[in-house]
């Protein structure tokens, strides 16, 4: 790294009811190695209603790190939440970080020295090596969406016939070594805020899920590269906070899609993708439920789908926006 003039970074952590793991996650960053980097955390709480902020008095900052708390009076979604942490930032790096990751010692410097070599200067996005308890290598980097890759996902051809199909996610390459990809995951997401700035952050119709994957599809398309390095680890435990709400957690996910589809896609395939995800898809996931014997899983089923045909105008009125940016 140039240790001529020193680096600054903002890691910005947003907390729903995450728990001991916010308190842990906080605990890895002042393990984690700085060399020259000025740093400060953000943790944006979405109205939480357990004790995970109350365990963040308990942890001791180091002079070396500034932390700040926002607390919202209620949930305004990740990728609003994101935009808070990151407006009036000046730093030269922005880590969008899950609060259920922890840092490990070379997490930080690894990626912040290969941003900062002149010959990188066209990555603008940043991500590295996520192992579980295990200490597996986690296949997260993805392709971009398109309308052939959400129907072959909706119908469950990637499942079925992967030899033939490829899923989104990046799952025939074992995540070993670096590369430039379409989309690195955001569990961690370093970018350089300068490039934030200038896409306008996250778009805020993205309540959650697929927040990121735009915003990295919007720099591959100014000309910024998205790079996953094999070099740097962190731990991810995955499945996030929002595996306390299965059937919500799925409706986010369909509702951004459609979103996705229809900023991105075009308004026949974001059509026909749609009809596809409410009268199609209802039944190959009722199939893979029965499939799997589980009655709860059905009763998750059928509850995702009554919340998205009662949200489905106000989801077609939001695709029909502009999208929102975020204010500086």
């Amino acid at each position: 790294m140039n240790n001529k003039r020193i680096k600054s970074l903002d890691i910005i952590i947003i907390n729903w009811n995450a728990g001991k793991q916010l308190y842990e996650c906080v605990e890895s960053i002042k393990s984690a190695k700085k060399d020259n980097i000025k740093l400060n955390v953000v943790i944006v709480d979405n109205a939480s209603t357990d004790d995970s902020l109350s365990n963040i008095s308990n942890v001791e900052i180091p002079n070396t790190m500034n932390l700040k708390i926002i607390k919202n009076s209620n949930n305004k979604g990740f990728a609003k939440a994101c935009n808070q942490g990151a407006k009036g930032s000046q730093a030269d790096y922005l880590l969008f970080l899950n609060p259920d990751t922890k840092l490990f010692e070379n997490s930080l410097t690894v990626p912040i020295a290969f941003m900062e070599k002149p010959e990188n200067k066209k990555v603008g996005i940043a991500g590295i090596q996520l192992v579980d308890d295990l200490g597996d290598v986690a296949r997260t980097c993805a392709r971009f969406p398109t309308p052939s890759r959400f129907f072959i996902k909706m119908l469950g051809l990637d499942k079925l016939f992967p030899k033939y199909f490829l899923s989104h996610f990046m799952r025939e390459w074992d995540h070993s070594e670096s590369r430039i990809v379409d989309q690195v995951m955001g569990a961690f997401f370093l970018v350089r805020r300068s490039l934030f700035e200038s896409l306008g952050g996250f778009d805020e119709r993205f309540f959650v899920y697929f927040e990121e994957v735009d915003f990295s599809y919007k720099a591959y398309k100014a000309g910024r590269e998205s790079v996953y390095l094999g070099t740097a680890q962190a731990y991810h435990a995955g499945g996030g906070i929002s595996g306390q709400i299965k059937a919500k957690r799925l409706f986010y996910s369909l509702r951004s899609r459609i979103l996705y589809s229809y900023k991105h896609s075009g308004p026949f395939s974001a059509t026909l993708l749609m009809l596809g995800t409410i009268f199609i898809e209802p039944f190959s996931r009722l199939a893979l439920a029965g499939s799997h014997c589980s009655i709860q899983e059905v009763g998750q089923t059928v509850q995702t789908y009554g919340l998205l045909f009662r949200a489905l105008p106000s989801i077609l009125k939001s695709a029909w926006q502009g999208e929102v940016r975020v204010k500086k």
